[in-house]
């Protein structure tokens, strides 16, 4: 039971960043792979200023702001400087790497002994209160003028562009919203966990985009299922599909391995669920033709 609790906790967690991820790579179909560098830095930011006695909230809001600068980092030199999306992404995470070794001093930081958000209540809890404040922000948000803008850039940056939006600008604050989010789990994960480590934001991006497939194909779209419903649902499959998988005999050396074949599998199942809709979008329109063609004739 308390293995099952901390699943779903870390899920909880990690759907934050799974969240962050889906506002770059879903909306505005921008790989960001400072992503790895920014969940590092919340990590970073969170354990250092617990071990100055700063307060679990307002360091998580210092974790926040970083992440958010990194997002702003990552759009400048994609929008100002026009370096490509992917390579932006690699500098700002290389950049990340060598700031998040001079905030930590070293590669690993215990904080044990430190009061942190889950002290005092149930981290469960605390995880689900914070997963949904994000939830119906990013909801709210998209709902906006200014959200509905962002959408837009991702789906069609040039019929934006003809209306006199500035494109980069939208993108900055699109990408500035997502490391931001993913800073935030990087520091409630740190709290979670005891401790922050280097290398504890490797994968992030696959993590993300694996949480995202899942969400979206195996579950099929309804009007009442917004897409932030269901990228949470597919962070939380993700992680149990771990769990199970570590459970059969398989070693943290095989994480790479069982993501791989993880988003394989959810890819192959999403293909033949597009390819059954297709085939019967086109059996329906064949039996209304057919009708049509005996009523005319």
């Amino acid at each position: 039971m308390e293995a099952a609790s901390g699943v779903l906790v870390q899920s909880l967690i990690l759907s934050i960043m799974v969240l962050g991820v889906y506002i770059s790579y879903k909306i505005l179909d921008f790989p960001d792979l400072s992503a790895d560098g920014s969940f590092t830095l919340g990590a970073a930011i969170i354990v250092t200023m617990l071990k100055k006695g700063v307060s679990p909230a307002s360091a998580m809001l210092i974790a926040l702001l970083a992440g958010l600068a990194a997002g702003f980092l990552t759009g400048i030199l994609h929008v100002k400087l026009k370096i490509s999306n992917l390579l932006s992404g690699i500098l700002v995470m290389g950049i990340l790497y060598s700031l998040n070794l001079r905030i930590m001093g070293k590669a690993n930081i215990p904080i044990f002994s430190q009061a942190n958000i889950f002290s005092d209540f149930n981290p469960l809890i605390i995880a689900f209160i914070l997963v949904v404040i994000v939830k119906v922000f990013i909801d709210v948000f998209l709902k906006t003028g200014l959200g509905y803008t962002l959408k837009a850039v991702g789906d069609n940056p040039q019929m934006i562009k003809s209306l006199g939006i500035e494109v980069g600008s939208i993108k900055i604050l699109g990408l500035m919203l997502s490391n931001g989010l993913i800073a935030l789990s990087g520091s409630m994960m740190a709290q979670y966990q005891g401790f922050s480590d280097i290398s504890m934001g490797i994968g992030t991006l696959v993590l993300g985009i694996a949480s995202i497939i899942i969400g979206t194909s195996i579950i099929k779209k309804r009007t009442l299922i917004k897409d932030t419903t269901l990228v949470i649902l597919g962070t939380l499959i993700y992680q149990v599909t771990i769990y199970f998988a570590m459970n059969v005999g398989l070693t943290p050396v095989d994480l790479k391995m069982i993501t791989s074949l993880v988003i394989i599998i959810f890819l192959a199942v999403r293909g033949v669920k597009n390819n059954e809709e297709k085939k019967m979008g086109r059996w329906i329109i064949n039996v209304k033709n057919s009708k049509l063609i005996k009523k005319l004739s």
